[in-house]
C-alpha cells in the first residue's frame, strides 16, 4: 500500500470515491515534468498550449496525497519551473539571490501542492468539482505570491504564459486572475477527463468515454467562448505619434552605468538622429518621445550638464521626451526611480513626474538591512535605498495622456489599473534590462501583452537594451527591436477613452475567486471532519 495512502475513507451518508493516490515513484517525476512543462509555456520558449498540462501533471500528482507529500511535490514543481525561469537573476549578482528568490517562489507552489491535496475529498465527490477547484486554488495561490512579502513578486503568473493564446482575450472581462483561472480550469478539465476515463475502462463500465469527451468537449468550448470574447479596439480618442528610443549602453551588467553619462549620450544621441529624419522628410514628426528607465544614468535635475544634453535633444526634435532617470533625494541617502517629462523650450516640467510606487525588494531598496547582510553582502551593492512614490504614474504629455509604470511594476495589476482608471489613453513601461538578459526582456513583454488586453489600451515597451516595442490593445505586438542594440521605433497610435469590463471590476474578479479558493479549503475541512475511517 502506498504510504500516502493508509486507509480508505468514506463520508457519513455521502461516498467518497474511494481509492490511491499515484504511486509516489510516478508522481514525483510528473510534479518535475509539471514544472518543466510550465516553464515552456512562458517566454522565451512560448509553448503556451503546456501550461494547462504543467497544471494537470501537478493536480494529479498531488491528489489524494496527505499534506506533506502534496507539498513536497508542489515544491518539486515549483523548483523546476522558478529555477531557470529567475536565472537571469543571478547573471551579474551571484547564485545566492537566484537560489533563494527560486526556493521562496517554489514554496506557494509548496502551499498549492498541499491545498490540492486538501481538496481531495471534494474533488472526488463530483466529475465536475475537480476542474474547478483546480482554477480556484492557481487564483488563490497566485493572489499570496503577489502580495508577499515585501509586497510579492508576480512573476510566473499563468495569465504571463498567454500572449499567444486566445485565452489572453478573456483579460478585456477579468484581468490577469480570470486567464490565471481558465488555464488552470482547463488543466483540470484535462486531469478530470483523464484520471475519469481511465478509472471508468479500468472498471470495464461501457460508458468510460463519456468520462473524457465530456471534459475535453468542456475544453473546446472554453477555448472557443475565449475566441469569441470581444477586445477593444482602440480609437474616439483621435491619434498620437511616438517614437521610443533604446539607446543602448556601453557594456551589460551591474556596470551599465559606469561610464560617465554615456548612457545618456546614447539616447541623446538617437533621438538627434531621430531630429534628422524628421527634417528631411524621411520620418514622421513625433507628439512623444519615450526613453527607457534609467536612461539618464545622471540626475539632470541636479547636474546642469546631463539637463543640457536632454534639453537639446527635446528642442531638436521638437516634441516631449519621457526620461527615465534616478533622481537624488528627497532626503539624504535616498533616491527615487522616476519618469520625468521633458518639455521642448521650458525645460523639465516637474508637475508631469512620477516616481515608481513598487520599488523591487533587495534590488532597489533592502528591508531587514543588517539580518539581509548576514546572508549576503551583496545587499551593500545598493548604497542608496529608493524611496517609493505614492501617486498613480499618469502622465499628461500633450496631446495624449499617459500611464506610466516602471519595470517590474507591470507585473501588478493595481499599479497598472490605477493609472487607467487616473486617465490614461497609452500605457508606458519604462524598463531598463541592461542587467537581465533577452528571456527577462520577453517574459516582461507578454506581461504588456495583457495589459494591453485588460485595460484596452494601446501600450508600450521601451528599454534600455530591448525588447522594446509597441503593443495593440487586442495584444499584437508591432516593431519589436532587438536585444542589445541601439534602435529607433515609431508609429502612429490611435488612442481611446473607453473602459473595458476588467477595468471596470477591478479587484472583484481576484477577490471572489480567492474568496471561493478560501471556501473550497473550509469546505473540504468540513468534509474531512465528517469522514470516519474504515480499516484496510
Amino acid at each position: 500500500m502506498d504510504r500516502d495512502e493508509s486507509h480508505v475513507p468514506t463520508v457519513t451518508g455521502a461516498p467518497v470515491t474511494a481509492g490511491r493516490p499515484l504511486p509516489l515513484r510516478v508522481a514525483a517525476p510528473m510534479a518535475v515534468v509539471a514544472g518543466l512543462a510550465l516553464l515552456l509555456s512562458f517566454p522565451p520558449y512560448g509553448v503556451w498550449p503546456l501550461a494547462p498540462v504543467g497544471v494537470a501533471l501537478l493536480a494529479a500528482a498531488a491528489h489524494r496525497r496527505r499534506l506533506r507529500a502534496g507539498a513536497g511535490l508542489g515544491f518539486l514543481t515549483g523548483v523546476a519551473l522558478f529555477a531557470p525561469m529567475l536565472a537571469w537573476t543571478n547573471l551579474h549578482t551571484g547564485y545566492l539571490p537566484w537560489v533563494l528568490l527560486s526556493l521562496l517562489q517554489a514554496g506557494y507552489l509548496a502551499l498549492l501542492g498541499a491545498a490540492t491535496a486538501w481538496v481531495s475529498p471534494l474533488a472526488d465527490r463530483g466529475p465536475w468539482q475537480w476542474p474547478a477547484l483546480t482554477g480556484l486554488l492557481w487564483v488563490g495561490q497566485e493572489a499570496l505570491r503577489d502580495r508577499t512579502p515585501f509586497g510579492g513578486f508576480p512573476w510566473g503568473r499563468l495569465a504571463f504564459s498567454q500572449d499567444d493564446s486566445p485565452l489572453l482575450r478573456l483579460a478585456a472581462l477579468g484581468g490577469a486572475p480570470l486567464v490565471t483561472f481558465a488555464v488552470a480550469l482547463v488543466g483540470g478539465l484535462l486531469v478530470a477527463a483523464v484520471w475519469r476515463g481511465w478509472a471508468a475502462r479500468h472498471d470495464a463500465r461501457p460508458e468510460w468515454w463519456l468520462a473524457a469527451v465530456v471534459p475535453a468537449a468542456v475544453v473546446v468550448a472554453v477555448g472557443v467562448v475565449s475566441v469569441l470574447v470581444p477586445v477593444a479596439a482602440a480609437g474616439g480618442g483621435g491619434t498620437v505619434t511616438v517614437a521610443i528610443v533604446q539607446g543602448n549602453v556601453p557594456r551589460l551588467g551591474l556596470d551599465f552605468n559606469a561610464q560617465r553619462q554615456a548612457v545618456l549620450n546614447n539616447h541623446v544621441d538617437a533621438t538627434l538622429e531621430l531630429a534628422a529624419r524628421v527634417a528631411s522628410g524621411a520620418q514622421r514628426q513625433p507628439d512623444l518621445v519615450v526613453w527607457p528607465e534609467n536612461s539618464s544614468d545622471i540626475d539632470p535635475l541636479r547636474n546642469p550638464a546631463a539637463g543640457a544634453r536632454i534639453a537639446q535633444a527635446a528642442d531638436t526634435v521638437r516634441a516631449p521626451i519621457l526620461v527615465g532617470a534616478v533622481l537624488l533625494g528627497p532626503g539624504p541617502g535616498q533616491v527615487r526611480n522616476a519618469g520625468i517629462l521633458w518639455r521642448p523650450d521650458t525645460g523639465a516640467d516637474m508637475t508631469q513626474l512620477y516616481t515608481k510606487r513598487h520599488p523591487v525588494p533587495f534590488a532597489e531598496y533592502v528591508p531587514l538591512r543588517d539580518i539581509a547582510r548576514q546572508v549576503s553582502d551583496k545587499v551593500d551593492l545598493i548604497r542608496n535605498d529608493f524611496v517609493p512614490g505614492s501617486t498613480p504614474g499618469v502622465v499628461r504629455a500633450g496631446p495624449v495622456t499617459l500611464g506610466d509604470v516602471i519595470c517590474f511594476e507591470v507585473a501588478y495589476d493595481e499599479v497598472v489599473r490605477d493609472t487607467v482608471t487616473g486617465g490614461a489613453q497609452l500605457l508606458v513601461v519604462q524598463t531598463n534590462n541592461a542587467t537581465f538578459n533577452e528571456a527577462e526582456a520577453r517574459q516582461q513583454l507578454a506581461m504588456v501583452r495583457l495589459r494591453a488586453v485588460e485595460h484596452g489600451r494601446p501600450a508600450l515597451m521601451a528599454s534600455t537594451v530591448g525588447v522594446s516595442g509597441f503593443v495593440a490593445p487586442d495584444g499584437r505586438v508591432s516593431d519589436a527591436t532587438g536585444f542589445n542594440t541601439r534602435e529607433v521605433v515609431v508609429r502612429q497610435l490611435r488612442l481611446d477613452s473607453g473602459r473595458t469590463l476588467a477595468t471596470r471590476l477591478g479587484w472583484w474578479p481576484e477577490l471572489a475567486l480567492a474568496g471561493l479558493a478560501v471556501a473550497a479549503l473550509v469546505g473540504a475541512g468540513v468534509l474531512r471532519r465528517r469522514q470516519r475511517v474504515v480499516p484496510g
